[in-house]
């Protein structure tokens, strides 16, 4: 089987490697998050971005979004819908840490649930690098099932 639109055949291989990557990111921040919901909270509340009553249901809505973004991830299943889900909300995070940066806030980032340590602009260039690994899977990932040798 020859590959089409790709510069080398490692790219199914590489894609499939973000989005597992991408998947187990997810997976982890989303049940710390679950597992203390008020800590998130009060991390959400500190960028001072969303009216007070956005904060609870965002704080308890997003961390399940993530964990289901990593089953799609993980599994495959969904998986162009998860890349894109994954890709935008890189961009959401990468844009929230943004502006709290440029406003000099000293706050916890609140990604992988309670922190101690302040936000700074590695964070963003780890938030960019995930946003390109979530596009990257978007366009290369050939699925699971790319990978089964077939007669």
């Amino acid at each position: 089987m020859k590959l089409q639109n790709f510069p080398t055949p490692l790219a199914p291989l590489l894609a499939l490697l973000c989005r597992l990557a991408l998947g187990i990111v997810f997976f982890y921040a989303g049940i710390e998050k679950i597992i203390a919901p008020g800590e998130f909270a009060v991390a959400i509340y500190n960028y001072r971005l969303l009216p007070d009553w956005a904060v609870n249901v965002l704080a308890v809505f997003l961390p399940w979004l993530e964990v289901f973004v990593a089953a799609g991830l993980i599994t495959g299943k969904c998986g162009r819908g998860s890349s894109l889900l994954s890709a935008l909300l890189f961009l959401v995070f990468a844009t929230g840490l943004t502006v709290s940066l440029i406003r000099g806030l000293d706050i916890s980032c609140g990604c992988f649930g309670a922190s101690k340590a302040s936000i700074n602009w590695l964070y963003l260039l780890r938030d960019g690098g995930l946003l390109i690994m979530s596009i990257f899977t978007l366009f290369a990932d050939r699925g699971w099932s790319y990978f089964i040798k077939r007669d």
